[in-house]
């Protein structure tokens, strides 16, 4: 049952719950920076929350990827779930004044991604399971 909850929840859940303070008082806590390394060319590389976020979201992606290519029933509501969360996405990125920036659109945008993947690959799957039978 958990194998077919939508990965891609995590991510809405994380940024959500730094919309409401859950990461201390800060206005945008998803600028914050995590770490930063000095680089052999001089420059410095910096890491935020956003940035983790994103990277977050992306792995995501990526397994929600592998499980589109299980053909069976679960799939049809995973794929549902999937487009349910982006619905959820669409819904708070044109409602709700602070989910109105880049990172919430990018995630956003990922989450389009799985569900338009997941669609595509089933489909790709289960057309091989046709003509293999």
């Amino acid at each position: 049952m958990l194998f077919q909850i939508p990965l891609m929840i995590v991510p809405f859940i994380v940024y959500n719950l730094g919309l409401i303070g859950v990461f201390g008082d800060i206005p945008d806590p998803w600028k914050s920076e995590v770490f930063s390394l000095g680089m052999l060319s001089g420059g410095v590389w910096s890491m935020t929350l956003a940035d983790m976020l994103v990277l977050l979201a992306l792995l995501l992606l990526f397994v929600e990827i592998v499980k589109a290519t299980r053909t069976s029933n679960a799939s049809v509501l995973d794929h549902l779930l999937s487009t349910f969360v982006f619905i959820a996405f669409l819904v708070e990125f044109l409602l709700v004044q602070r989910a109105t920036s880049s990172l919430f659109f990018i995630l956003m945008t990922i989450a389009f991604v799985d569900v338009l993947a997941g669609f595509v690959v089933s489909l790709r799957a289960s057309s091989r399971d046709i003509n293999l039978r």
